[in-house]
């Protein structure tokens, strides 16, 4: 893979790391649920764009995580299964969630957590398999 495909995939690398740390930031400040959860679906949805930039691929220009995640799988089946369902909870925090009307959703602090430890693990998976 050439350097301008590496060099684009780090940029998008680099900032779902920036969201990263700012969820986990908020999280460990018991900031808002709902904006931890936004970063973490932006987290993601960073890094798989990045990877599939890094394969060659143009990225979808959708949020869906579960699109990503299965155009990724196109290239690393096994990470499919053990992280669909949290793809599709990140893409509802970030398309079904966010946006009145009613009241900010209020999340378990403790699913969050599970969910940032989900993201961190994925994120890691993406990373070691990008050095590849």
């Amino acid at each position: 893979m050439g350097e301008p495909l590496r060099a684009q995939a780090r940029e998008w690398f680099d900032r779902g790391d920036r969201d990263l740390d700012s969820a986990t930031l908020l999280f460990d400040q018991h900031g808002h649920l709902d904006s931890v959860t936004y970063h973490v679906q932006q987290a993601l949805e960073k890094h798989l764009k990045g990877y599939l930039v890094l394969r060659g691929e143009r990225p979808p220009r959708v949020h869906d995580l579960d699109t990503l995640l299965g155009r990724v799988a196109d290239f690393e089946p096994d990470l499919y299964d053990p992280y669909i369902e949290l793809c599709e909870r990140a893409t509802r925090y970030y398309l079904e969630d966010r946006y009145p009307p009613g009241p900010p959703p209020d999340y378990d602090r403790d699913e969050v957590a599970a969910d940032l430890q989900s993201t961190r693990q994925l994120i890691s998976a993406l990373q070691e398999r990008a050095e590849t």
